[in-house]
């Protein structure tokens, strides 16, 4: 066990914690849970940077850390549909929580099948995850119709773009796995 990896356990720690304290009938029980939220945004950005700095990656931490992150946002996106029941919330978080669960079934099955789609994390990746983050922590931390959540949200929606963006592209780097005779069969009409 090293610090990196321990970050990433407090991180799903944090989880629990943060839903009781969302759901705690006082007035900075959103504030709170935002914080947290945040705090733990950033030992997702903390833990990956030291274990590449301190030459600690691992293959539990390389299993943990998207399983700690899928998480940690799909909670917080749980709570903030029900809590909201707004459908302008509601669209894009479902799309973002679809997106992991699309992902994260396609990476199992490469994986089963012995061939995994490469797609690298790119400047778009980082722009979504910091867009999610940031809405993220926004909406939990102000209520509806408050100029910060309205920023928050449509920091959501550019997330929930750039997601199904990304998507498209582990999609497509997976596409000759998924259908293998139209793969061969495109290939055959080039050749021809």
């Amino acid at each position: 066990m090293n610090l990196p990896n321990i970050l990433t356990l407090s991180r799903i720690i944090m989880i629990p914690v943060f839903v009781v304290i969302f759901y705690l009938p006082v007035g900075w029980s959103y504030l709170v849970s935002a914080a947290i939220f945040g705090l733990a945004a950033a030992t997702d950005w903390l833990d990956g940077y030291l274990a590449r700095k301190l030459d600690q990656s691992t293959p539990f931490g390389a299993f943990l850390d998207p399983v700690a992150d899928k998480l940690m946002v799909a909670v917080a996106l749980a709570v903030l549909i029900e809590e909201h029941s707004a459908i302008l919330l509601t669209i894009p978080a479902t799309v973002i929580i679809g997106r992991e669960i699309v992902i994260s079934a396609l990476r199992e099955w490469m994986a089963e099948i012995g061939s995994r789609a490469s797609v690298a994390v790119s400047y778009i990746g980082k722009i979504k995850t910091t867009a999610q983050m940031c809405a993220i922590v926004g909406l939990l931390a102000f209520p509806p119709g408050v100029l910060w959540a309205n920023v928050a949200l449509v920091l959501l929606y550019i997330a929930a773009t750039l997601t199904l963006w990304s998507m498209g592209l582990y999609l497509k780097a997976a596409w000759s796995d998924l259908f293998p005779e139209k793969a061969s069969a495109e290939t055959d009409s080039h050749t021809s």
